[in-house]
């Protein structure tokens, strides 16, 4: 899954308008237009043909980088949550967790999972919704921080899976 795609599926799952999508990407940092953001929902239209040639990329595509998805992440936490202030004497912490494309699934799940305030129940229930039977552990173990013991990569399959879930619970 390429970002564009994370971002499709999520704003589909938890029914995000085009309006507070812009305002979201400019409370990450990021000031995004109308038409912008149409270029970057885009779907891709690749792919293999039946006579086995490759299909024209849709030109008009707007490519969502590691940043700009997490900038989205990051105004979707403080759009849900409000922003918080660093407490007098604590060091200040890193906005930006993605430092290449395999840490981008994991920091999308640990990311939604502060902006909606779930659990870790929360999680495994949506995952159940979707079909994916995970345990508590593999569950810790794609939320930790890359670099512990027992750190995780998130696969595609984790991340589709809990955005079907995700629109499951919200768009009853």
């Amino acid at each position: 899954m390429d970002n564009n795609d994370i971002l499709i599926r999520f704003r589909y799952a938890v029914d995000i308008k085009d309006s507070d999508m812009v305002g979201i990407f400019k409370l990450g940092g990021i000031t995004v237009t109308k038409e912008e953001l149409q270029k970057i929902l885009l779907k891709p239209q690749a792919g293999q043909g039946l006579s086995g040639e490759d299909k024209p990329v849709n030109e008009n595509r707007r490519i969502c980088d590691n940043f700009m998805l997490e900038s989205f992440l990051n105004g979707f936490i403080i759009f849900k949550r409000g922003k918080q202030e660093p407490k007098p004497g604590e060091p200040e912490k890193p906005l930006y967790m993605i430092r290449d494309n395999k840490s981008v699934n994991n920091v999308f799940l640990k990311k939604v999972k502060i902006a909606l305030s779930l659990t870790g129940d929360d999680m495994l229930a949506i995952f159940k919704a979707a079909g994916l039977n995970l345990s508590n552990g593999e569950l810790s173990a794609v939320l930790r921080r890359e670099g512990q013991r027992n750190y995780k990569e998130c696969q595609d399959r984790y991340v589709r899976n809990f955005l079907k879930g995700l629109a499951i619970r919200y768009r009853k």
